[in-house]
């Protein structure tokens, strides 16, 4: 990448550099630092021009990830080099110095288009002008001996566009690396220039070096003729004639006030969001459609910490700017306009495309709690007003009424993604902790007073018939979605509710979108039904609870000596390892405030609810988890259907797994003697080896010595109980069913203690260890003989 990343072309070869590239391989790396700030304090631009995009791909690492660089995202507070790595690149750094001081020289540095996130390449590549004002009046042909297009940006474009690609560039890591706490370098330089480029209070601070040559202006103003969509429309020719007869702007004193900010939120988002186009969002929304960047968990943190800023951000505007006239607005700071419009001119759209896709391709597991809170940090600005509230009385108080245009100019955030929330939800295991947790966050977030009626109010404006549909078309141009650099025209306010909501959701779903009410009738069956299976959970919660009890109170001293349940074929589905104890009674809990906030947020009465826990209880028996899961014969067996899935995923009904191997070949027991059990093994066999077939005969025979013999020889296995198994072959199931003596039971801990005991009670009454053993003996074969005789009637009885 180097090689075509410095700007001008065949430039004199830098000693500078090369002495650079030779140190970063020889010396250690506070030295590096210390000689790298004193190049920046020394040398002028000239020289530093030649050395900044290696710099920068030596610490931030190249855009095809053949350069590591530092590894910021492996980089904890507790490593030595942190504060080092901090120091150096803090927005009033070393680096941020040289970022400044060539930006006053007017460098531009060259991003080749084939870098650029997915839809802005095909945009390009198609010849058409993206919609991002960061893309404007930066395309350039390609140099001789180059066949790609590039970008030309500025020093701090540049090295902002390098920092953001680190997040999502494909690296070779060491095995056993693994990116871990929200505490590494890379996410605390992330928030550190949030607030320093996009202030909460004051303003951003200005530049140390004057750069009246390098004044970046706004981008140009969009021509009323560009169309809304901005994909696919353009001919052909347009970036030919973009490039060729780019417009001459002049530079407004106003908007150099937040230049960087305003560059800084255009680089992240399109770098971190922009990876799916709006336009196949619209035309194929279908599972099948393959897309080929996946965001990491990572990354949706990031995402999560920009969104969460924003808000702060943009609930920092002053009071009398939020509601004010757009005369009031003529006179606002450039800052104070940009907090009125960054959430929805610069992230609604490309945020609501990136969680749809999360919502419908992530994986069926715990990490979509990383998407979930994104999604949940957005639709809450009212949590970052920066008001010191109790979170407690914040969600008894609800939702202040100002905030109803937010929740109208974002309706399908609200509902759309709770429709994709619910049909993920229905297809986990809700037994699991941290699912349970996941439905209890969404519901308790929609549970807040004045919420789901705000949300309502947005479902009734959509629903209501067009005024005036002819102007429709024209004032969507208007909306401050899409266009040119905000301070580039001053766009009247959208006073109609109607109109705000159904541009919004046409603007992002499509002109014809089917929309289905959040609380509407078809979604509303889908909520009873994730009630029946939150209910169903919460049953199956409470038997493992219950469960989980039963054995830690039997799991005491004694069941050391096999007095606790030994029956180890026993499995309770529903539940990780780990879902026992503490975490089953969270489960519990969450579930049960889950039902109790959905029945708020849909208005379901008790008696609605008793009669769904009614339908439930009567098809939910203790019998009826002990059934197997619904499935349909095919040719090699069983295959399991959707509901047999859902009933094994929420443990209401399973499989019985047993061991069917040979019994005296099963793993040594907890409460067994190894050396006892090998022991007794060998005996075991060399006598049915010597003596099977005599075995045979005498069990084969139909008067009272061969039911004796069955009752001390047959195995255990014989005896079937009519449940379906898994097939087993038949030379396993004729050698199971063979008669055989068996003495593994005399290496149980409990036979040996009763066995003791037994002696003990000789030693007494003055027998010796002879005449203890033929008395044991004598009344084993007593109580066999009692069984064969008196068997069948008592299991008659």
């Amino acid at each position: 990448i180097e090689s075509y990343m410095a700007a001008p072309a065949l430039q004199q070869p830098s000693f500078l550099l090369a002495n650079l590239k030779v140190d970063s391989t020889t010396k250690p790396f506070l030295q590096r630092c210390q000689e790298l700030v004193k190049v920046i304090d020394d040398y002028p631009a000239k020289e530093l021009h030649l050395i900044f995009p290696w710099l920068v791909e030596s610490v931030f690492g190249s855009l095809d990830g053949v350069i590591m660089g530092w590894n910021l995202q492996f980089l904890q507070a507790r490593s030595n080099e942190y504060n080092i790595v901090m120091d150096f690149l803090d927005p009033s750094g070393p680096m941020m110095k040289l970022v400044y001081k060539l930006q006053a020289e007017e460098y531009k540095y060259e991003i080749p288009v084939s870098f650029l996130p997915g839809p802005v390449k095909a945009s390009i590549q198609e010849g058409v002008l993206p919609d991002c004002p960061l893309f404007h009046n930066k395309l350039q042909f390609p140099l001789s001996g180059l066949q790609t297009l590039s970008l030309a940006l500025n020093p701090f474009e540049y090295y902002m566009f390098i920092f953001a690609s680190s997040l999502i560039t494909p690296k070779n890591y060491p095995l056993g690396q693994h990116v871990s706490s929200l505490d590494n370098a890379y996410f605390v330089l992330v928030d550190t220039y949030l607030k320093y480029f996009l202030p909460t209070e004051g303003s951003v601070p200005p530049s140390p070096f004057a750069d009246n040559r390098g004044s970046v202006s706004p981008p140009a103003p969009r021509a009323p003729s560009v169309p809304f969509a901005g994909y696919g429309i353009h001919s052909t020719s347009l970036l030919k004639r973009h490039i060729s007869h780019q417009p001459s702007v002049t530079a407004d004193p106003a908007a150099q006030e937040i230049w960087r900010s305003e560059a800084l939120l255009q680089v992240f988002v399109e770098i971190w969001l922009h990876h799916y186009s709006l336009e196949m969002y619209q035309k194929l929304q279908s599972p099948q459609v393959k897309e080929t960047f996946t965001p990491t968990e990572e990354h949706v943190l990031v995402v999560r910490l920009l969104v969460k800023h924003l808000h702060a951000f943009s609930c920092s505007l002053k009071p009398e700017q939020v509601c004010s006239s757009p005369s009031a607005h003529s006179h606002a700071s450039p800052l104070e306009e940009f907090k009125r419009v960054v959430v929805q001119r610069f992230v609604q759209q490309k945020l609501y495309v990136f969680l749809q896709h999360c919502f419908g391709h992530w994986p069926l597991d715990a990490s979509f709690r990383a998407v979930l809170e994104t999604w949940l940090s957005y639709i809450q600005p009212w949590r970052y007003t920066g008001e010191n509230t109790n979170p407690q009385t914040d969600q008894n108080k609800g939702v202040p009424e100002k905030w109803g245009l937010f929740v109208q100019e974002n309706l399908l955030m609200y509902t759309k993604l709770f429709q994709g929330f619910l049909n993920r939800v229905v297809r986990i295991d809700l037994v699991n902790v941290k699912n349970a947790l996941m439905v209890f966050r969404v519901a308790k977030v929609f549970a807040q007073p004045n919420l789901s009626e705000m949300i309502q109010k947005g479902e009734q404006l959509f629903l209501e018939p067009e005024h005036v549909l002819h102007h429709r078309q024209h004032r969507v141009f208007l909306t401050p979605s899409h266009g040119g650099s905000f301070l580039s025209a001053r766009q009247s306010v959208v006073t109609d509710g109607v109109f705000r909501v159904k541009s919004h959701v046409y603007g992002l779903e499509g002109q014809d979108c089917q929309y289905k009410q959040m609380f509407g009738t078809e979604l509303r069956g889908a909520v009873l039904k994730l009630i029946q299976i939150i209910a169903q959970a919460r049953q199956t919660a409470k038997r493992i609870s219950d469960h989980s009890a039963e054995v830690a109170a039997n799991n005491s001293f004694m069941s050391w000596f096999g007095m606790g349940s030994p029956d180890l074929n026993y499995t309770f589905n529903g539940g990780e390892v780990d879902d026992t104890g503490e975490c089953v009674k969270k489960t519990h809990e969450f579930l049960e405030r889950s039902l109790d906030y959905l029945c708020l947020i849909f208005r379901l009465n008790a008696g609605q609810l008793s009669q769904l826990m009614a339908t439930l209880g009567s098809g939910q028996d203790d019998g009826n988890s002990r059934q197997l899961p619904d499935c349909v014969q095919g040719e090699n067996g069983l295959i399991l259907t959707d509901l047999g899935r859902m009933q094994i995923i929420n443990g209401l009904r399973r499989f019985e797994i047993e061991y069917q191997g040979d019994p005296e070949l099963q793993p040594i027991r907890s409460y067994e003697n190894a050396v006892l059990v090998r022991l007794f093994f060998k005996i075991s066999s060399l006598v049915n080896e010597r003596f099977g077939g005599h075995m045979e005969v005498l069990c084969s025979r139909p008067d009272f010595l061969g039911r004796l013999g069955r009752h001390y020889l047959a195995s255990p296995e014989v005896m079937a109980d009519g449940r379906q198994r898994s097939p087993e072959t038949r030379r396993t199931a004729e050698r199971n069913r063979r008669p055989r003596l068996s003495l593994r039971t005399l290496a149980s801990y409990r036979t040996l203690l009763m066995l003791l005991f037994l002696y003990l009670f000789g030693v007494l009454f003055s027998f010796g260890p002879i005449s203890s053993t033929l008395l044991i003996l004598t009344g084993g074969f007593l109580y066999g003989l009692f069984i064969t005789l008196f068997g069948d009637k008592l299991k008659s009885q």
